[in-house]
């Protein structure tokens, strides 16, 4: 693909500024509404019972807070590659270094994972279909749409996620009227007749937290958007303020609205949440209904985290710790050379998860999650860095109770990878994560003996 000429012939150096808070908003959502709500809520039910409601408000404040920290930062340096250029900065080379490969690898499991799945849900319709092609065909595609220009990549990633809030909207509301109804033995008492509000206690409360957190990871991409904000000073403020409780609402009023509507220690015996619900409702079309809705996630999730890598990989470039190829943009200002690497990077993992026993997909999220958990950690850590830095000026989006929530996030971070020990399925990416990121710091110090 060309590189847009200039008058010294080199590619342009800025990203196009074409995204809308709409489209903002929409790629948060996108990329924290998937899996974990659609499948993996159903884990962590039967962790906690109907506690799960209590578990997300936990978990949505410290996200919250997180969102805060990424938000003040990068409102008042709209870049993109957000919290690798601010660990960059404020840091030093091997915090940028480590926070952008981190991210980078992070998406790449998400995608690979999301994209090992298109099949089987395409496979429900067309059970002669190779898995493999369908996979191969979204990869093509949506690598096609982030190549074209970044606006494009906004629309889609609005309609895509509008599909999955429409759905769980219209859940909520009619489970909703089964509550209302009592319909087979709907009702409030629901969440607590069965064992109690915390069946298996304040332990129970906080293991679920593991599976909890991962269904919030993909709301930092915000950070990764304002490089292209058309007004990132407004839209990024007014984003970080409205997806959270957008998240909290469609999180909570689905799960509050399942528990009421079965016993808890039912819904994970029976298959997905959203199953049950619409099984319930008697609807002929629910399985094709729910097989669109559990397709058009995973493809959100794989094109947010396509337009991520190729920011983030571009972002590397920036500070020398990627190769300098990566700074290229198309006609289209398009970090195309990212985009395209990582694609092929995501192709190579799928047909790695093709040919592992079953199983390799929870451990793959496993690791995606500590992965997620260190890119909060980096934030919530070069974040007390950057305040120390501006100490003195004026904040556009002062982050609340500085530096106590900060100390307060840390902790919660800590207790996040004390718990996933606990878990015989998160386990292992606990002890993956050390190698990892020594992997990470002898390849910064390869790339630290390099010429400038």
């Amino acid at each position: 693909m060309p590189d847009s000429p200039s008058a010294s012939g080199t590619p342009p150096a800025t990203l196009a500024r074409s995204l809308k808070n709409r489209h903002i908003q929409m790629i948060a959502l996108g990329g924290a509404i998937g899996t974990g709500l659609f499948y993996g809520s159903a884990a962590s039910i039967l962790l906690v019972g109907p506690g799960i409601i209590l578990s997300y408000l936990i978990g949505g404040l410290a996200i919250y807070l997180i969102l805060r920290f990424q938000g003040e930062m990068s409102t008042q340096e709209p870049v993109s590659g957000a919290f690798s250029h601010f660990a960059y900065r404020y840091w030093g080379g091997f915090a940028g270094f480590l926070a952008g490969w981190n991210y980078w690898l992070l998406y790449i499991l998400v995608s690979m994972a999301e994209l090992s799945v298109v099949g089987l849900y395409v496979s429900y319709w067309l059970p002669d279909f190779p898995a493999w092609a369908s996979a191969l065909i979204v990869l093509l595609s949506v690598t096609g749409l982030n190549l074209l220009n970044v606006r494009l990549y906004g629309e889609s990633e609005f309609w895509l996620a509008f599909i999955k809030i429409a759905a769980i909207i219209g859940m909520i509301l009619l489970g909703g009227v089964l509550i209302a109804r009592g319909a087979g033995g709907a009702g409030i008492d629901n969440l607590w007749v069965h064992g109690g509000f915390l069946p298996n206690g304040v332990h129970g409360l906080l293991l679920s937290l593991v599976v909890v957190m991962f269904s919030f990871g993909g709301t930092e991409l915000i950070g990764i958007t304002a490089g292209e904000a058309d007004d990132p000073r407004r839209s990024i403020p007014r984003a970080v303020n409205q997806v959270i409780w957008r998240i909290l609402i469609f999180y909570i009023g689905a799960l509050a609205v399942l528990v009421t509507l079965y016993p808890w220690n039912e819904v994970g015996l029976n298959g997905s949440p959203f199953v049950l619900i619409f099984s319930r409702l008697g609807i002929p079309a629910a399985p094709d209904i729910l097989n669109l809705v559990v397709l058009s996630a995973a493809i959100s999730v794989y094109n947010s985290g396509m337009y991520s890598n190729g920011r983030m990989l571009r972002s590397l470039a920036e500070q020398g710790n990627a190769p300098r190829v990566f700074l290229r943009l198309s006609r289209r200002q398009v970090p195309w050379v990212g985009v395209l690497f990582s694609s092929a990077c995501t192709l190579a993992i799928v047909i790695v998860n093709f040919l592992v026993p079953e199983g390799a997909f929870m451990r793959i999220m496993a690791v995606a999650t500590a992965a997620a958990a260190t890119t909060w950690m980096m934030i919530v850590l070069v974040h007390m860095r950057f305040r120390k830095a501006h100490a003195r000026d004026a904040l556009l989006f002062p982050a609340p109770f500085y530096p106590w929530t900060n100390y307060l996030c840390a902790a919660f971070l800590v207790l996040l990878m004390g718990l996933m020990t606990q878990l015989d399925d998160t386990r292992p990416a606990v002890y993956v994560l050390p190698v990892w990121l020594g992997v990470l710091y002898l390849g910064y110090r390869l790339r630290s003996r390099r010429p400038a």
